[in-house]
């Protein structure tokens, strides 16, 4: 009988490669096989039903030919960020961008985010090189 409780280290898994890319779980496998046989008559059905305006059979017909896109490329240009005090550039060209209209204010939150990141990575960097040469003193 196989131990009860926790049988892996904590943070290892059984399968630590996890679940394979594109796998679909048990219940979409299922559903699809209910389903082949009646796709084309459904397709069918609901075009028909979206053709005569039913607007949720529209709905989902739009959404299978066009779907939702939840991210899109954002063209714009940030000054290069070497230093933290590179951060008032940056975010000065996003507020400029939203001011003008060149970026939505989700779009530029969401550089801000990328932004904030980078200038964290630079500080970090800055530290260890301090620490670096602190030790280096020291010996």
């Amino acid at each position: 009988m196989p131990a009860r409780g926790r049988p892996f280290q904590k943070g290892q898994s059984g399968n630590p490669a996890g679940r394979a890319k594109g796998s679909r779980t048990r219940v979409a496998q299922a559903m699809e096989l209910i389903l082949s046989d009646d796709a084309d008559a459904i397709m069918r059905k609901a075009t028909t039903l979206a053709k005569d305006g039913d607007p949720t059979a529209l709905r989902l017909c739009l959404d299978r030919l066009m779907p939702v896109r939840k991210d899109r490329p954002v063209p714009f240009a940030l000054p290069p960020i070497e230093t933290a005090a590179d951060l008032t550039k940056a975010t000065g060209a996003l507020l400029a961008a939203v001011a003008s209209g060149e970026l939505t204010p989700s779009e530029a939150a969401e550089l801000g985010k990328l932004v904030d990141a980078h200038v964290r990575a630079i500080e970090v960097t800055d530290v260890q090189a301090r620490l670096d040469a602190l030790e280096g003193l020291k010996k």
